[in-house]
């Protein structure tokens, strides 16, 4: 295999290309294969050694085809090495990567399987494609051991895909490259965990900073696109202002379809223009609340809150059902979650002897067969009313609490210490069948209790509410010319 300077992102051979699927085993091709070389950035993420490589944060680096170059490079290098890209959907992997890749491999090197979409190498080498668009499509790979994996546009897809695959990265080989490349743009439901690990760099214990590794690609870096589209990057900088941020500049703070964009986490001493502030002991004054949403498999939620004498919320303290694998449940019994609530009412400083009124969604009242969930929580002492569980006038509420006034005072507050609700609620996105409403297949736990919270004492909205300006107003017309 050779580098040449041919046309950007083409593949030439002896023989004529095409972008059929490959034919299969036993018809003859060529064995000469051509590259054009790569640029600086691909170079650097074709080189790279990490366990965990993220490169791109942008449109148009150049990512599926340093992806198929490099999957290319390690198959014909390391005979019999194990190789699997991922993409969301399947036609996503047939035009990214199935065809292109076959129109690249000459028949005497490698030959296609349609039915087990896997392309296989003479020295034993393959590349498998695996389409996953849920967690459940991870079902079909269990116990199948690779020792190099693709997940191509990262973002798409949630921590426990991520967590998931690497448990399929292993070998018994030495000498074999263990490695998970990842490509990604800013946005999407796995934003998240992809800029925590790759942008933030904030492990969790047991997660090696030095495995992993970022390599930033932006349109600018692609100079073979540049010269064969140069209106490309013109098209990226005509987008709405954050999709321009991520997709031209690469930019990981705002990104579309984010739901709560508003939300700002950088304390200030003087509390405007920011949603978190420091713990303090609410005065015994302020009245006491609790929301709740039930979780088993998923986590639960549980936030208590003070409100002022304005009736403004500070969300002082939370309990929150998860593993260390966001939006993994610890699987506590009913029993179990209100046995500790009321452990936490009875010894909290920020509650003990407060009475605490309490708010979740109706469907803990549902009997199904046997004791409700509101029957079992008042076992302990804990009783709830029925929130009102709509939820785009519930998302609304949020809003407007979160907005900040004429003098940067929002009606809601955070404390640093509510850990959960500080992960969660920035990640959150729209749903692509309901605009105006919350992927619930995000972790929206402790979104929706605060949903309740928010319903409990609707507000309007704050006075300096108004939206972002008219592109073109029908009333901003000059008389003169109608006559």
């Amino acid at each position: 295999m050779m580098w040449t300077r041919r046309s950007p992102r083409r593949m030439t051979r002896t023989g004529t290309a095409t972008n059929e699927p490959c034919p299969e085993k036993g018809e003859s091709m060529a064995t000469e294969i051509r590259l054009p070389a790569p640029n600086r950035k691909q170079a650097l993420f074709l080189r790279a050694k990490a366990k965990y490589i993220c490169f791109g944060g942008a449109r148009g680096g150049g990512k599926s085809w340093a992806v198929r170059v490099k999957a290319l490079k390690l198959a014909l290098r390391y005979p019999g090495l194990r190789i699997m890209i991922v993409r969301r959907t399947y036609p996503e992997l047939l035009n990214n990567h199935v065809r292109p890749l076959c129109a690249m491999v000459p028949r005497s090197v490698a030959a296609y399987n349609k039915s087990e979409r896997t392309l296989y190498f003479k020295n034993g080498s393959f590349i498998h494609f695996m389409y996953c668009a849920g967690e459940s499509d991870l079902d079909h790979n269990q116990g199948i051991e690779y020792e190099v994996i693709f997940i191509d546009e990262a973002t798409q897809h949630e921590e426990i895909i991520f967590t998931k695959l690497t448990a399929c990265l292993r070998s018994t080989r030495e000498g074999y490259p263990i490695r998970m490349y990842l490509t990604c743009n800013p946005g999407g439901i796995g934003h998240g965990w992809v800029k925590r690990l790759f942008i933030d760099r904030r492990y969790k214990p047991g997660e090696n900073p030095e495995d992993h590794i970022f390599i930033q690609s932006l349109v600018t870096d692609n100079k073979a696109l540049m010269k064969a589209d140069p209106d490309y990057k013109k098209q990226l900088e005509a987008l709405p202002p954050k999709l321009r941020r991520a997709w031209l500049e690469g930019k990981w703070d705002l990104f579309e379809g984010q739901v709560f964009e508003e939300l700002r986490l950088e304390p200030n001493p003087g509390r405007t223009h920011t949603h978190v502030v420091e713990s303090f002991l609410p005065p015994k004054s302020w009245r006491r609340f609790r929301s709740y949403d039930w979780g088993y498999a998923r986590p639960f939620s549980c936030g208590w809150w003070a409100v002022d004498h304005e009736g403004r919320l500070y969300r002082i303290l939370e309990l929150y059902g998860c593993t260390d694998t966001p939006n993994e449940g610890l699987k506590w019994t009913t029993d179990e979650q209100f046995r500790r609530i009321a452990q936490v009412e009875k010894e909290h400083p920020y509650l003990a002897g407060c009475h605490i009124e309490g708010v979740a969604d109706p469907a803990i009242f549902a009997k199904d067969g046997g004791v409700s969930i509101a029957e079992t929580a008042a076992k302990y002492g804990i009783y709830f009313s029925r929130g009102d569980n709509k939820r785009i006038p519930g998302w609304m509420q949020v809003h407007y609490r979160l907005r900040f006034d004429e003098n940067g005072i929002p009606m809601m507050y955070v404390f640093d210490t509510c850990k959960a609700f500080l992960r969660t609620m920035p990640l959150l996105v729209y749903d692509p069948h309901t605009p105006e409403d919350v992927d619930s297949t995000g972790e929206d736990h402790v979104a929706d209790e605060v949903r309740y919270m928010c319903m409990l004492d609707p507000i309007n909205p704050p006075p300096t509410e108004t939206g972002k300006p008219l592109p073109y107003d029908p009333l901003d017309i000059r008389w003169d010319r109608l006559h």
